[in-house]
């Protein structure tokens, strides 16, 4: 099997990132892109230590290819960010090529559109909100675009139990 280190270290690297990533969204519209190397590097290293078949890793940067292939059409027509699509290609390669990852994928739709409704509803409040004394940091007032590694942080966080990885490191607690 593989150390209760590296265990750890897969149960906290992806949500740490996204909550990183999901943070500099929020105060920046901007995703660092050493968050998505720190995602796939540390997969790289620590899949193998995990007991992952060679195969299985090979499946889950197939997935990566794939998330990355249709995030570069949706960037190309403006429609999806460049951090937003790096973020959600390496969080894909954690979630392999299987259900897990098309849970992933849904969750992150769904969360998308509440965190877009929610933005808008402030944008739409958001002289209100400084009438009241409420100060809203600036790009979340005066961008046009959404903060979209906020749903992809949440969604991370609410199927990343269903991640082959995630299981692996769990059986080295039991």
């Amino acid at each position: 099997m593989f150390s209760e280190t590296a265990s750890f270290l897969i149960v906290l690297v992806l949500p740490l990132c996204l909550a990183f990533a999901a943070v500099s969204d929020l105060l920046t519209m901007t995703i660092p892109n050493r968050i998505s190397i720190t995602l796939i590097t540390s997969f790289l290293v620590l899949a193998p230590l995990s007991g992952a078949a060679l195969p299985e890793i090979g499946m889950s940067l197939i997935a990566g290819l794939a998330v990355f292939g249709v995030c570069f059409a949706l960037f190309a027509l403006n429609v999806m960010g460049g951090g937003d699509a790096k973020l959600l290609t390496a969080a894909a390669v954690w979630y392999g090529f299987n259900t897990s990852l098309l849970a992933f994928l849904v969750t992150v739709g769904f969360v998308g559109g509440a965190v877009t409704l929610v933005f808008l509803l402030l944008r739409s409040q958001a002289n209100s909100a400084l009438a009241i004394g409420i100060r809203l940091p600036p790009s979340l007032v005066s961008a046009k675009k959404i903060p979209y590694g906020i749903a992809i942080a949440i969604a991370g966080f609410m199927t990343f139990g269903q991640a082959p990885i995630y299981m692996l490191a769990m059986s080295a607690f039991r």
